[in-house]
């Protein structure tokens, strides 16, 4: 579990999740003094082991952290969790179910579980009723609530620790598929999970949703989507250009539309589209 400023059920979280697996670890990127209590408690528990990033080191840097902390150890597994994800109480057994049940499992790459939205966003939620297969393969997952084997982990090779935070996850699965593998999801909503801030608009007679991501943020969302379609896009005659500048110019459209902090966030988006397209990963550039 990758932890960065917490919350106040930040520990609860955490106990839900420590009698489904053999060890806890977690990663925090830094978080402020705020957070210490928590994090004091947590390390104090037998079964959880605290890393602690002296500041914030990207996602994909700290869930490499933890999971070389698990191979080192011997575990064949990692469940990955962002810290603010409430789990079912049946999360790994339902995602090994799935796992299980593939042809070939040791093709899998990666068990990703669905979720329910906590804003209620159909579409963000994307829980089916659960029938036939437990599972079903996909595209990618998102990070929070995938369950690794780590022996194809170590054989892929690691997060790519320059993307820093958006689409860590996306380009490993892609380049898992790449590689032959498969990647599922469960059928079954087995979390409860948020992807930023979620705020709903009119428009046009109809409603539509909005993250309300950070500047910071709509700019490595920028970047990374613009790195993938040229890594991975399939078109040919340059399209990957294409589809990243109309990606970016929706972004912005809804940005100008809903969002607070327009101009410091319509900026970022334009510095991460010109960034992937030079091929410039890292972290941000001070401004």
């Amino acid at each position: 579990m990758v932890s960065y400023n917490p919350d106040p059920g930040f520990v609860a979280r955490v106990h839900r999740v420590i009698p489904q697996v053999g060890a806890t670890v977690i990663v925090d990127n830094g978080s402020r003094a705020a957070s210490e209590p928590a994090l004091q408690a947590l390390s104090a528990h037998p079964a959880v082991t605290v890393l602690r990033n002296g500041s914030n080191l990207g996602i994909a840097q700290a869930l490499n952290a933890g999971i070389r902390h698990a191979v080192e150890r011997g575990h064949a597994w990692a469940l990955l969790l962002d810290d603010d994800t409430e789990v079912d109480d049946a999360l790994v057994t339902a995602l090994l179910e799935a796992y299980l049940e593939c042809p070939e499992p040791g093709r899998t790459a990666a068990v990703g579980a669905r979720f329910r939205d906590t804003h209620d966003r159909p579409a963000a939620s994307r829980a089916l009723a659960a029938q036939g297969d437990a599972w079903q393969e996909v595209e990618a997952v998102i990070t929070s609530g995938t369950l690794l084997p780590l022996a194809v982990f170590t054989a892929l090779g690691p997060f790519r620790e320059e993307f820093f935070i958006d689409y860590v996850d996306i380009e490993y699965c892609l380049r898992a598929r790449a590689r032959g593998f498969r990647i599922i999801e469960t059928r079954k909503a087995l979390m409860a999970h948020t992807v930023g801030a979620p705020s709903r608009h009119p428009l046009l007679g109809r409603h539509t949703w909005t993250t309300n991501h950070s500047a910071e943020r709509r700019y490595y969302i920028a970047r990374n989507n613009t790195v993938l379609l040229r890594e991975y896009g399939t078109a040919k005659g340059g399209s990957w250009r294409w589809k990243s500048i109309m990606r970016s110019v929706r972004l912005c459209k809804r940005i100008a539309l809903f969002e607070d902090d327009k101009w410091p966030k319509l900026t970022a988006v334009a510095e991460g589209w010109w960034d992937g397209m030079r091929g410039r990963l890292g972290p941000r550039r001070a401004r």
